[in-house]
């Protein structure tokens, strides 16, 4: 989340305190073979080997061939979609080439500041930062943005592929599910970005396509890889808890063996419990953060009012009096960076235990005292995913980071803890200079690019509309195969709302889900249930459906 503290050079960093070999060209050979071979017979063996070099050249030569040739008949195959993905492998190979090494966000640095001395950071887990720290010895930022630009056109690949092998979409159908993906400008901006939302979102779409690809046929192993996956995921953004409820009801209302839910939620639970344990060695307490309260306070800030929550004398300072506010908060984010913001009045560093305790529970209150207008600010939040324009919000200067800028920024000189600056520890992990610089023509044509091509929320809206009406004639069957796509794209809409701010991007990592789910809706099961629905104008027939939910229930098949 774009924090406005940030940006008046605050940083949002407060949690660090501050075998010997043997030559085998020394052995005797005598001890080896027992004779000592004559001069013809070493010549005869000199001879063989000089005769399997040019063989195993042409070996090499010979699979490089195959490989190619297998290749070629692969783009045959899948020629629309070749065509679609190599658009997408352009574009970003342009953005690349016009914003060296990579661009930046705010939150950059936090992720980085980590990844130079590894601690459980207090706002968020570390799982980007340990990719980062894994990068590190390579000091190239373009790499890691050349990663995060691959998984990308991973995404699309893993997409195109469980549609036409699981749900059998013409290739023209499935390509198109991944035009969002590949083209949308601000999807690639943001894999240009220093930024968590991409490898999260990697993980996310392989989640559900593994769960998708498997079926009914899941194993408690490919369960157990799902599960170490949505515990990584976890780690990278702790929005992927409710992904984990998803996919546990998604594996309950299937039916799926036992061992399937265990093994997932155990390996799972894995890398979360580790982690967990190493915030408890530096925090005293087990968890993955101290900021989840800090954050639910800004969020009902906009409408909290102690005459009706009538909290305890303890959460006194946290009511906002604006008869003596000098400057009113304007977005919610203000109530936790803005100096004038009641937060301010708690005599202790931000994100500690004891702040985010307090700020949690009167947070709480005022939810339950004030049910409708909590209600309200999510709705006005989250509606604003489903806008044609793209306004700027929540500050001009967040809603400029995701842009393709004309001008390079310096990076900020906010301190950080071990007497570091933001800029020098940049500098420091690119071994060199690491402010982005701007190289026309690259730059200009994805700036226009930009201007032009992206997703409108109400696309986004219409996308999921197709979804669940595809799951809809599934009823029987909780929606089918499209639920577990639909819901988690839903709820990972719905989660920032209701516990922070909505932010452009946190939108982007659901719509692969989204247009899974509407695809799915053109398969050949839920087109032919809704075929039958619109003949009979209304009409039931329980045979049909009987019919329908056998044959669904034994049509299942995973690819070879």
């Amino acid at each position: 989340m774009t924090t406005a503290g940030e940006q008046r050079g605050e940083s949002a960093v407060t949690g660090a305190p501050s075998e010997v070999s043997s030559d085998p060209s020394t052995e005797d050979e005598s001890q080896v073979t027992g004779v000592v071979p004559s001069a013809d017979e070493s010549a005869a063996e000199k001879g063989r080997v000089e005769d399997d070099t040019p063989r195993a050249r042409g070996l090499g030569l010979a699979s490089f061939g195959f490989l190619s040739v297998g290749l070629l008949a692969l783009i045959r195959r899948h020629k629309t979609f070749a065509v679609v993905l190599a658009g997408g492998t352009l574009l970003r190979m342009i953005a690349m080439l016009g914003y060296r090494p990579a661009s930046w966000f705010n939150d950059s640095f936090d992720y980085l500041h980590v990844a130079m001395a590894p601690y459980p950071h207090p706002i968020r887990p570390d799982g980007y930062s340990f990719l980062l720290w894994a990068l590190k010895p390579f000091h190239s930022f373009a790499l890691v943005a050349g990663l995060q630009h691959l998984m990308g056109l991973a995404g699309a690949v893993m997409i195109y592929a469980l549609l036409r092998k699981r749900f059998g979409l013409p290739g023209w159908g499935a390509s198109l599910a991944t035009l969002p993906l590949l083209y949308d400008a601000y999807q690639i901006q943001l894999e240009h970005l220093i930024l968590s939302d991409i490898m999260f979102e990697f993980l996310l779409v392989s989640v559900v396509t593994i769960l998708l690809w498997h079926g009914r046929a899941l194993t408690w192993k490919i369960g157990g890889v799902v599960g170490l996956l949505l515990g990584i995921m976890t780690l990278t953004r702790t929005v992927g808890e409710p992904v984990l409820l998803a996919v546990v009801v998604y594996l309950l209302i299937r039916r799926f063996n036992w061992r399937v839910l265990v093994a997932t939620v155990a390996l799972c639970a894995l890398p979360l419990g580790a982690y967990a344990g190493w915030f408890w060695s530096w925090y005293g307490k087990p968890g993955m953060t101290t900021s989840s309260g800090v954050f639910l306070y800004a969020r009902v800030t906009e409408f909290a009012d102690c005459n009706k929550m009538k909290p305890p004398v303890s959460e006194y300072p946290l009511c906002k009096d604006s008869r003596t506010s000098h400057t009113p908060l304007t977005f919610s984010q203000d109530a936790i960076w803005d100096r004038n913001s009641p937060f301010h009045r708690i005599p202790a560093q931000r994100f500690t235990d004891y702040q985010n305790k307090l700020a949690g529970d009167y947070a709480k209150r005022a939810i339950m005292a004030q049910p409708l207008d909590y209600a309200r600010v999510v709705a006005k939040d989250f509606l604003y995913t489903f806008k044609w324009h793209r306004s700027v919000f929540p500050d001009k200067a967040t809603y400029q980071m995701y842009q393709f800028g004309e001008k390079s920024a310096a990076l900020p000189s906010w301190r950080m803890s071990r007497d570091r600056t933001a800029a020098s520890e940049a500098h420091a992990y690119e071994d060199g200079n690491a402010r982005t610089r701007i190289i026309d023509p690259y730059a200009q044509t994805i700036r226009t690019y930009q201007q032009g091509v992206r997703l409108p929320g109400t696309l986004l809206g219409g996308i999921l509309i197709v979804g669940l009406a595809g799951m809809i004639p599934m009823w029987r069957r909780w929606g089918g195969e499209a639920l577990l796509p639909w819901i988690t794209a839903t709820g990972l809409l719905l989660v920032p709302p209701a516990t922070a701010e909505f932010d452009y991007r946190y939108v982007l990592p659901t719509v692969p889900l989204a247009c899974i789910a509407a695809a799915i809706t053109f398969s050949a099961e839920p087109r032919r249930k809704l075929t039958r629905l619109a003949r009979r104008r209304g009409g039931t027939s329980d045979t049909a459906d009987a019919a329908d939910t056998g044959s669904s229930s034994s049509g299942e098949t995973v690819p070879a």
